[in-house]
């Protein structure tokens, strides 16, 4: 399923809700979360691998099969495009918070 996000072989709709909205939201929210929870043991070295590690590759995939889901999408480009830009800041926002 992976590779189909990669290579954009989802339909946008399910790539942008699926992947970047509700995954998005539940692999940030617990990296986060296990973020705090080690640096507030004094672990920063772990708490950055462990709260960056899983989100960051996943923040990649997940715009990279965005990006190319709405190069296929099929209805008005500005739709396609709208889920590009929102992605894109999305992903980007999370990925340094």
């Amino acid at each position: 399923m992976l590779g189909r996000l990669w290579r954009g072989e989802l339909a946008l709709a399910e790539t942008f809700w699926t992947w970047a909205v509700f995954g998005g939201l539940i692999i940030n929210l617990a990296t986060t979360g296990i973020f705090l929870a080690l640096i507030m043991t004094d672990r920063p070295t772990v708490a950055l691998i462990a709260g960056y590690g899983p989100s960051l590759p996943y923040n990649v995939v997940v715009t990279v099969g965005v990006w190319r889901a709405a190069a296929r999408y099929p209805g008005e480009r500005r739709w396609a495009d709208l889920a590009r830009i929102v992605t894109v800041t999305a992903m980007f926002v999370l990925s340094l918070g």
